[in-house]
């Protein structure tokens, strides 16, 4: 075992499991720091974030917080578009310097998105609550399918390159969409879809051997105690303090990454 894999482990499901902030946002920037080769770090953190959130589903499903209609609709973009999108890969062959250039880029914005959907989460929701925006999405009918599967096609792209997205991306999208549904229930639903999504995605990084299995091993050694203690944790650190904290160093990263 490499115990900095392991703790690394520990910290990004420990955070995981205080914040409900997605792993792909914390573990890949810092696989990238310990020298990984950027599309191993985004298809090693696939499968981990797979099989760490399997686990959120069960507690989801046994509390009654899956709209698996909903889930259904993402997915109905969502997995096309990552299929497409190794397709693309497969058949391109790109060198390696090429392949990483574009990894880089894809994870750099990810990322900066999923620091303003943190940063601007309490004002995003705060949107859905407004009483007209609740009657205008009261009506919205057949548009809410189109900007479901909108939003799986771009989050089908986004997290098959940069393995980020499906966390707090597709989880504000929801509440833009469904304002009247609640919190948790959209929350569970967003983990749902991003199962089969980063298995798929992560599954087709392993037929490209972008996969390291040992370090997958370890990560995971550290990260499942890790989001035991930090969702026993949740509430107890200020969220004001911890979620802006959590958005600069996002975009710290990001930006590094894209320039």
């Amino acid at each position: 075992m490499d115990f900095a894999y392991v703790l690394s482990g520990l910290a990004v499901g420990f955070i995981v499991g205080l914040t409900g902030v997605g792993g792909g946002s914390l573990m890949t920037p810092i696989l990238l720091w310990f020298g990984i080769n950027p599309a191993t770090a985004v298809g090693t953190d696939l499968l981990y974030a797979a099989i760490t959130k399997g686990g959120g589903v069960l507690v989801h499903q046994r509390a009654g917080n899956i709209d698996w209609k909903i889930a259904g609709w993402l997915a109905a973009g969502s997995l096309p578009a990552s299929l497409a999108t190794l397709a693309v890969l497969h058949l391109w062959h790109p060198d390696v310097a090429t392949l990483n250039a574009l990894i880089k880029q894809s994870l750099g914005i990810a990322l900066v998105l999923t620091a303003l959907a943190i940063l601007f989460k309490q004002r995003l929701l705060a949107l859905t609550r407004n009483p007209a925006r609740r009657e205008a999405s009261a009506a919205a009918g057949r548009a809410r399918y189109a900007g479901q599967l909108a939003t799986g096609v771009l989050l089908g792209v986004l997290v098959t390159l940069s393995s980020i997205g499906a966390g707090a991306i597709g989880t504000i999208a929801l509440f833009l969409l469904f304002p009247l549904i609640p919190t948790a229930r959209l929350v569970g639903t967003e983990i749902a879809h991003a199962v089969p999504l980063t298995l798929v995605a992560g599954l087709g990084h392993a037929g490209l051997g972008n996969i390291d299995w040992y370090l997958l091993g370890n990560l995971l050694c550290g990260s499942l105690p890790g989001i035991w203690i930090g969702s026993h944790l949740t509430g107890r650190v200020p969220d004001g303090a911890l979620r802006p904290a959590l958005a600069l160093m996002l975009a710290l990263v990001g930006l590094k990454l894209m320039w």
